[in-house]
C-alpha cells in the first residue's frame, strides 16, 4: 500500500522550496524515499540479494546508489546495447532480463574478455543460441547463458492462461532439453535459470473500491505461486542436472519479493519499481512503498473557475491502454483530468476545488504509471533531500542513450 512518512502538504511545500529556482516541466527523484524503499526490498529478500531492474530506473546514478545498498548486488538490464554500455561503464554483473537479436552486440561481446565475463544473456530458443554464432565475427570469448522458464499459470487444461507471453519454456524437460543444447555447444556457458512471475510481482491485490476484484486477484495470486514453486523447483533441479555449477537462479519483482525468496531455489530476486514506486504500485496487500519519482508541470493557463492548465503532462505508460497507464496528478491533492481530454499532449486541464487556488507558474506535481518510462521524458533527474536539490543526474536520454 502507498505510505508517506509525511503530510503530502508538506511534501508538496518542500518539493516547491527545493525546485524553486527551476523552471518546471522537471523530475525529480526524493532520495529518503529512495533508500527507504530500497531498505524495504531488501528486508522482504530476507536474505537473498536484491538485482536491481535497469527498466524501471534508467539512470546510472541511481542504480549506483541502488548498488551501494547492502543487500543488492547485480543489474538486469533490458538490451544487448544497454547490458554493454553498463559492463563498460564498470558494472561487474549485468544479467539481460530479454532474447536479442543484436547481431553488433554479439560481435562486441564475443570480441571482449572483459565484457563477456560480466555480461549474461537471455535465451529460450536454439535458433537464438545459432544466431549469436553467426554474429561473432571471429570472437572467441565464451558467452555466458541464462534460460527462461514461463511462469505462466494455466487453467483448465491449459485453455485459461494468465501471465505473460514470454518463453516458450514451460515444463522440466522442455528446459533441460535446451540446457544440454547450451553445454553441448562449444562457445557458451549456462550460468543462470530466469523465472518472472509479472501477474503475481506486477498486479496489484488491493484495488480501492473494489473488494470483489481485488480478493479474486488474491486468489488467483496464491494459486499461481503454489503452482509455480512446485513447477520451478522440479525445473532447476531438471537444469542442474546438466549443469550442476549454476550460478543463480533469478526471480520475483517488486510485488512478490517475499513470497519468491522463500522458494529455497530461488537464490537472487529482481526488483526496481519498488525503488521508486510509481502509481501502478500503490494498491499491494503485502507490503508498503513511498512516492520517489515525480515529475512537475506548469500552470499556464486558468480557462475558468475550479480549471488551471498546464503544460505537457501526456505521457502514457506502457501496456494495455487504459486511464491506469496515465500520469496522476498527485500535488496540490484534490485534482484530475478532464474527462473529455484527459492528459494532453501539449497542454493537459486540471479540475477541481484546489485550483482556484494555484497561480499562473505554479508547479503541479505527477506521479507516472511505471517507473523508468520517466526516463525515456526527462534528460535528469534533480536529485533532493529534504527541501534541497543536492544534485543533478543525467538519465539514459541525458546521456543519449535511448535503447528502445
Amino acid at each position: 500500500m502507498l505510505t508517506t512518512d509525511s503530510h503530502p502538504t508538506a511534501d508538496r511545500a518542500r518539493y516547491d522550496r527545493a525546485t524553486a529556482a527551476l523552471d518546471a516541466p522537471l523530475a525529480i527523484v526524493d532520495l529518503e524515499a529512495f533508500d527507504d524503499n530500497a531498505a524495504d526490498l531488501v528486508r522482504r529478500a530476507g536474505g537473498k540479494p536484491v538485482r536491481v531492474a535497469s527498466k524501471s530506473v534508467r539512470c546510472r546514478a541511481l542504480l549506483e546508489r541502488a548498488l551501494a545498498h547492502e543487500g543488492f548486488a547485480g543489474v538486469m538490464s533490458f538490451t544487448l546495447a544497454e547490458s554493454i554500455w553498463l559492463a563498460g561503464s564498470g558494472v561487474p554483473d549485468v544479467l539481460l532480463a530479454y532474447p536479442s537479436v543484436d547481431r553488433a552486440g554479439y560481435a562486441e561481446l564475443a570480441g571482449d574478455k572483459r565484457l563477456a565475463g560480466a555480461v549474461t544473456v537471455m535465451v529460450d530458443d536454439p535458433a537464438q543460441l545459432a544466431l549469436i554464432d553467426l554474429a561473432r565475427d571471429g570472437g572467441r570469448e565464451e558467452i555466458r547463458v541464462c534460460l527462461e522458464l514461463d511462469t505462466s499459470l494455466r487453467l483448465l487444461g491449459g485453455r485459461l492462461r494468465v501471465g505473460a507471453l514470454r518463453s516458450p519454456l514451460r515444463s522440466p524437460d522442455r528446459i533441460a532439453e535446451l540446457a544440454r543444447s547450451v553445454v553441448r555447444r562449444p562457445g557458451f556457458r549456462l550460468v543462470g535459470v530466469m523465472a518472472y512471475e509479472g501477474h503475481v510481482a506486477g498486479v496489484g491485490d488491493a484495488v480501492p473500491g473494489r473488494p470483489v476484484r481485488s480478493a479474486a486477484i488474491r486468489l488467483m495470486q496464491q494459486v499461481a505461486r503454489r503452482e509455480l514453486a512446485e513447477r520451478r523447483a522440479a525445473a532447476v533441479r531438471a537444469v542442474r542436472e546438466v549443469a550442476p555449477d549454476l550460478e543463480f537462479v533469478n526471480g520475483g519483482g517488486t510485488g512478490s519479493v517475499q513470497h519468491t525468496a522463500a522458494e529455497e531455489c530461488v537464490t537472487e530476486i529482481a526488483a526496481g519499481s519498488g525503488l521508486l514506486l510509481p502509481r501502478l504500485f500503490d494498491h499491494y496487500s503485502s507490503f508498503s512503498g513511498r512516492p520517489a519519482a515525480l515529475f512537475a508541470q506548469p500552470v499556464v493557463r486558468r480557462p475558468g473557475v475550479g480549471i488551471v492548465t498546464v503544460l505537457g503532462g501526456g505521457y502514457p505508460a506502457s501496456g494495455a491502454a487504459g486511464r491506469d497507464r496515465l500520469p496522476t496528478p498527485y500535488l496540490p491533492e484534490g485534482l484530475r483530468y478532464d474527462p473529455m481530454e484527459q492528459a494532453g499532449e501539449v497542454q493537459t486541464p486540471l479540475l477541481g476545488a484546489v485550483a482556484d487556488d494555484l497561480l499562473i507558474g505554479d508547479k503541479v506535481w505527477f506521479r507516472h504509471a511505471k517507473a523508468g518510462e520517466l526516463a525515456e521524458r526527462f534528460d535528469r533527474f534533480h536529485l533532493v533531500e529534504g527541501d534541497r536539490v543536492t544534485e543533478v543526474v543525467p538519465t539514459y536520454r541525458g546521456e543519449g542513450r535511448t535503447f528502445l
